[in-house]
């Protein structure tokens, strides 16, 4: 093994916690996810197209996600004291600011900004990992990352030079193959014989992933709190729509961490596969994410206009975005105890169920509807755990 190889990766012994680094690299991503939402309560209160805009938010939210999550997995894998981890940090971080300033233009003259910081990232980082890994049977893996990457780079940059409909299309392509590649842990031909071992720290890799959905509730309270901090809002039913935005935040911190929250390290340290598990992981937190940013958006149309009336899609992205937090908080249930808690799947079908009813009453209303099913989960919890010993994981991998 390389003198430079052994210098990259993470040695036996060192802290499994994340550092300063990387909570500072996560500060551009309550921007990223705020310019998100702002994006989509645009959009709906303009009257454009709802389902269009809205699977282009959703495309945008998929790179940032991805673009994140590898950064995770590389700062768990690779000595992050190094000069070269480092700077990718920071690279990563450049142009996920990129990509957050070009999000309101991303389909249009911003889009080649945001395609370009976006494949840039990803292509420097396995063009300095590579070559430095050479000597070490680590560099297959790596190599197959960055294979991954350059193919979906074609549509990426294809699709930011050329006009819709073409662009969604193609970037559409791109967000699938980079999104198959890191679910089936980039697969590539000279692996398919030896498959390669993914080392991961179970305590660091879950403490990142809870690290993100903090960010995601951060940008829930800075989209709520800079829409009622503007003077002209704060009338009618504005301030019972704050306050129910943050009791909102209050029960989807407090619904998380309830157990299956706190045990996810412990679960990823007793899993046979470990992989398996990070990748359900994976899943349920993109599913988490996207309805919190969902519920950033629904609440900011709330306190804008608390006893107007209710359009259709208002009433999709604030009950949407619980229903979608629900599912993701199932998932890591399932991954966490192989098992989903009855109240979560009830709690998801009734607000799916009172949807259709709900423009006929004001946003603000409908709010408080998502609120009282939240609220019901928590009280479930707390009553199900009463009286009984600590549970612990039941890893069905």
């Amino acid at each position: 093994m390389s003198t430079r190889a052994a210098t990259l990766l993470r040695k036996p012994g060192q802290p499994e916690r994340p550092n300063l680094l990387e909570l500072f690299f996560d500060l551009v991503f309550v921007f990223a996810l705020n310019r998100l939402s702002h994006r989509l309560v645009e959009d709906l209160n303009e009257g454009r197209a709802v389902l269009s805009d809205a699977s282009e938010t959703v495309l945008l939210l998929l790179a940032f996600l991805v673009l994140w999550f590898v950064t995770a997995w590389v700062t768990d894998i690779y000595d992050l004291q190094t000069p070269q981890l480092q700077g990718m940090v920071y690279t990563a971080m450049l142009g996920a600011t990129i990509m957050a300033v070009a999000v309101p233009r991303a389909f249009g003259d911003g889009s080649l900004a945001f395609a370009g910081a976006y494949v840039g990232v990803h292509i420097i980082r396995g063009l300095v990992i590579v070559p430095a890994l050479r000597g070490h049977a680590a560099q297959r893996r790596a190599a197959g990352v960055l294979l991954w990457f350059s193919l979906s780079a074609v549509p990426w940059i294809a699709g930011a030079i050329l006009p819709e409909p073409a662009r969604g299309v193609l970037w559409a392509l791109a967000i699938a193959i980079d999104a198959t590649a890191l679910l089936l842990f980039y697969p590539a031909p000279w692996t398919l014989r030896t498959p390669q071992q993914w080392p991961v720290s179970a305590e660091y890799i879950s403490e990142r992933y809870r690290q993100f959905f903090i960010i995601a509730l951060g940008e829930l309270i800075l989209t709520t709190g800079s829409a009622y901090s503007d003077a002209s809002h704060r009338q009618g039913g504005a301030a019972a729509a704050f306050a129910v935005s943050f009791v909102t935040t209050v029960l989807l911190f407090r619904v998380y961490l309830f157990k299956a929250g706190q045990l996810l390290p412990e679960a990823l340290a007793a899993a046979r596969e470990p992989p398996r598990l990070i990748r359900e992981a994976f899943l349920a937190h993109v599913l988490m994410i996207t309805g919190i940013v969902a519920v950033a958006v629904g609440y900011e149309i709330v306190i804008r206009h608390p006893l107007g009336h209710t359009k259709a899609a208002w009433t999709v992205v604030i009950l949407g975005g619980p229903i979608l937090f629900l599912i993701g908080r199932a998932l890591v249930e399932h991954a966490v105890f192989a098992r989903v808690s009855r109240s979560r799947l009830i709690g998801a079908l009734v607000l799916a169920g009172i949807a259709p009813t709900m423009t006929f009453v004001p946003p603000l209303i409908v709010a408080v509807a998502a609120v009282v099913v939240l609220a019901a989960i928590a009280v479930a919890d707390l009553a199900r755990a009463s009286g009984k010993p600590p549970e612990r994981p039941s890893v069905p991998h």
